[in-house]
């Protein structure tokens, strides 16, 4: 059985108890008879600096190098690192090379861990596991390597997240605190991505299924103090226009010395851009070229809230083409609220339209799971581009899909085919949206802002 184990023909299986401990002495003797020790099977191939490939002996006398396997965020003692010793050994004292960053770490202590306990050791050796508290910046996956010897060694890889959900403190004013501790705990946890969304003002927690999001959840409650709830997240819309307009955008106000005159005719149409396409064609000095930047700030100010939701304003091109303005009345606040006021009237004649984002759907399922998946991802109004054999009964389907529809197709895919489902999902581009779609979104939009 040992010589079975020892050459990977034989997987032993061990019965215990981990409420009460039972079985374990049987496990670790167990561990100690069957397994074959580090010197014979640890040993590694990594690359070098030039990307050729390097093995590494489980050898206590030549230069260190070790893999961080683990990292564990604790608000009282700061980070720590688990690290398993591929060759050399790493004590106190001792510097090191993160090869992810390129920066130099040194190492203030070394700890083996016993069950929640750190007993501080002299030195990690070659073929062992251990700790290295307070390595500010190294995460899980990087090498910590010689100076002298440097080498990268395998990481780990990890899936990538699936499900987002918007994170909203229970309590106002923990917004700090919750990006703080959820920062900490995608230090521990790389399957958990945290981000802000500065255009939906949202926080945004990402994760492989409903469990991990609950999990993390709770862990931020038990480790930082902080009660958050999960929510479907916003999507981020877009706006833009479908028929060409000219309109004039007249500003004129008299105060008590100089007042304010800016009058402007602009013609807005649809065009292939990521934003706003500014042009001028005025003849005659009917507006100074001096005024033409304050038209486009003013215009640029404007795009960011479109008339239909409030949504950024894509694919549009504004020319000014006539104007007139005032020798001591006019100025660039003039012109800058004169092209506002002509975007405000021009937009709502334009046939304006709501985008929404399309998204390319890679899911590979068993084969008797592919009608069902391809049933739902009609049912969520996506358009399926084809199938390839994945291997091993398995295949991939390609599809375009609505993100606003995407939002629990996770827990749908792991529910249908029991776990051995997965997909990746990539934003593709922006489509306008069915009318009864942008029509609820519109209604949503006034509604939130009437409640601001």
């Amino acid at each position: 059985v040992s010589k079975g184990v020892k050459s990977g023909a034989i997987t032993p299986v061990f019965c215990g108890d981990a409420m009460l401990m039972r079985g374990m002495e049987q496990f670790l003797d167990g561990l100690a008879w069957l397994a074959p020790s580090a010197e014979e099977k640890a040993g590694e191939v990594g690359l070098d600096v030039d990307g050729n490939p390097v093995e590494l002996q489980v050898n206590e006398g030549a230069s260190p190098a070790a893999i961080v396997f683990k990292t564990v965020a604790d608000p009282f003692i700061g980070k720590l690192s688990y690290v398993k010793v591929i060759s050399g050994k790493i004590s106190t004292e001792s510097q090191l090379v993160n090869m992810r960053t390129g920066n130099t770490e040194r190492i203030g202590k070394t700890v083996m861990m016993c069950g929640k306990k750190q007993e501080d050791v002299k030195y990690i050796g070659a073929g062992d596991i251990g700790a290295i508290p307070k390595l500010t910046s190294t995460n899980t996956g990087d090498t910590l390597c010689s100076p002298a010897h440097k080498v990268v060694l395998d990481g780990v890889e990890y899936p990538n997240p699936t499900l987002s959900m918007a994170i909203v403190p229970k309590n106002k004013g923990e917004e700090d605190k919750v990006a703080q501790g959820m920062l900490r705990l995608s230090e521990e946890d790389p399957t958990l991505k945290f981000t802000t969304n500065h255009e939906t003002h949202e926080m945004v927690l990402s994760g492989l299924g409903e469990q991990h999001l609950d999990v993390a959840v709770s862990k931020l409650k038990a480790k930082f103090g902080v009660d958050i709830t999960l929510k479907k997240p916003k999507v981020p819309y877009r706006e833009t226009i479908r028929k060409k307009v000219q309109v004039q955008g007249r500003h004129k106000k008299q105060t008590g010395g100089h007042g304010q005159f800016g009058d402007v005719w602009i013609e807005f149409s649809p065009c292939d851009s990521d934003g706003l396409e500014f042009g001028e064609r005025v003849v005659g000095g009917s507006v100074p070229k001096g005024f033409f930047p304050a038209v486009e700030k003013g215009l640029r100010e404007c795009i960011l809230k479109g008339p239909l939701a409030g949504y950024p304003v894509v694919g549009l091109s504004a020319v000014l083409y006539d104007g007139s303005y005032h020798p001591v009345d006019s100025s660039e606040m003039s012109f800058k609220m004169a092209a506002t006021l002509a975007y405000k009237a021009g937009m709502p004649q334009a046939n304006p339209v709501l985008l929404e984002p399309i998204g390319l759907l890679q899911a590979t399922v068993p084969d008797a799971n592919m009608g069902d998946i391809m049933g739902e991802v009609n049912k969520r109004r996506g358009r399926v581009l084809g199938m390839n054999p994945a291997g091993e009964e398995k295949q991939t389907v390609e599809a375009e899909v609505p993100m606003a529809e995407m939002h629990d197709f996770c827990t749908y895919v792991r529910q249908v085919t029991q776990g051995r489902g997965s997909f990746t999902f990539t934003f593709e581009r922006y489509e306008e949206a069915p009318s009864n779609v942008a029509q609820k979104v519109i209604e949503e939009a006034k509604a939130e802002n009437g409640d601001d």
